[in-house]
């Protein structure tokens, strides 16, 4: 089987209004499907106040009460049951850590939020398609410890190897104007249901978003054995 090792790292972003950002980032591979992308919430929160707009794709949550530990577990379980989780037949996860998320910065100087998070994937393949994809969701921190959506965003993993810069521009889902003013009062705001949403033209066409910041990766490619299967790299 062919190999794909990525390596690099999540660098931080720039271009957010909010502050005290980290980021939650998984790769696919293989075909997508549909999953469930809300946060959990604190224990207590009741449902009241829940709305939804555009059909089924949105979900409108009261900002959450979570410490970071919380925040942490909340992440993991979630993750672990999305489609970011999910991989296609031809593509094997070898080692590394298929999802993750980095920790909390708030910029002092500038703009930018440095997370400097590492990652490391071995991939064997059978096939080019299903190329791995990198998913993220930017999300910002208050001072109470709330969090809320800051932005969604995706890139393929370059197919050439060595070393690449890649900057992937963000969005998030407005809503209606009573959820755009509800989360400029009370935080919270509309979430994806599906999270292949992120990625398909043929979804995401009837949402209205509003522009986000500028996630800032470095990603060194390895390929190994592809001229047997007379791929050219």
């Amino acid at each position: 089987m062919a190999e794909v090792h990525v390596i690099g790292q999540i660098v931080g972003a720039t271009g957010f209004s909010e502050s005290s950002l980290f980021c939650k980032w998984g790769i696919h591979t293989g075909s997508c499907c549909a999953g469930q992308l809300v946060p959990q919430r604190a224990q207590g929160q009741s449902d009241k106040g829940l709305g939804h707009c555009c059909e089924t794709e949105l979900s409108l949550n009261p900002a959450p009460s979570w410490d970071l530990g919380l925040l942490q577990s909340c992440c993991t379980s979630s993750m672990e049951n999305s489609p970011w989780h999910a991989a296609g037949a031809a593509w094997k996860l070898l080692s590394g850590i298929r999802e993750g998320q980095t920790q909390v910065d708030t910029p002092q100087i500038g703009d930018m939020a440095y997370w400097s998070h590492p990652i490391d994937l071995h991939f064997a393949t059978k096939g080019l398609q299903g190329w791995p994809r990198l998913h993220l969701q930017v999300w910002s921190q208050d001072s109470f410890g709330r969090c809320q959506l800051a932005g969604y965003g995706f890139c393929h993993v370059p197919s050439s190897p060595g070393t690449h810069q890649l900057d992937c521009p963000t969005w998030r889902p407005l809503g209606s104007w009573r959820e755009q003013l509800a989360r400029a009062f009370v935080g919270g705001g509309p979430q994806l249901l599906h999270a292949d949403a992120i990625y398909s033209g043929a979804d995401r066409y009837r949402l209205h978003t509003a522009a986000g910041g500028t996630v800032h990766l470095e990603l060194g490619l390895l390929l190994r054995h592809f001229d047997r299967y007379g791929v050219e790299c």
